[in-house]
């Protein structure tokens, strides 16, 4: 788990409850610092918090994660969208960019990723962010 609020690191095994054994390591570091231990992951998840970081941190991010997933492992992402045509928007409320579809994929690639599958949230309300995921390697 990768937290870089100390607040959140300290209670994280509590707040998680009887599952909290599954929790290896609790890194306590932001996104554009954390470095995963190479080929050592089946899976890296990332969910509504990639929008913190700037194009070249999540770049750089993503080409981390790569090197830290196993030969047959794979990076999932689930973020906010905006629409095809807008451009990227930043949120003065929480610091963060809602990027378009094709500008995550853009990055993915940048980083070397390959997108394996892409899916669009299902049962969402229609006046939210698209959501969309992917699986890359």
């Amino acid at each position: 788990m990768v937290e870089q609020d100390e607040h959140f690191c300290n209670g994280a095994k509590e707040f998680i409850g009887q599952e909290s054994s599954r929790v290896g390591d609790i890194h306590c570091v932001g996104l554009q610092d954390f470095t995963p231990a190479e080929s050592f992951y089946d899976l890296i998840w990332c969910q509504w918090v990639l929008g913190h970081l700037e194009d070249e941190d999540l770049v750089d991010f993503f080409k981390r994660c790569k090197k830290g997933l196993t030969e047959d492992g794979i990076l999932c992402v689930k973020e906010n969208t905006t629409e095809s045509g807008d451009s990227k928007s930043f949120d003065d409320s929480d610091s963060s960019y809602t990027r378009t579809k094709e500008e995550y994929e853009k990055c993915m690639r940048a980083a070397g990723l390959k997108i394996i599958s892409t899916e669009k949230q299902k049962g969402f309300p229609k006046d939210i962010y698209p959501v969309y995921m992917f699986a890359l390697q």
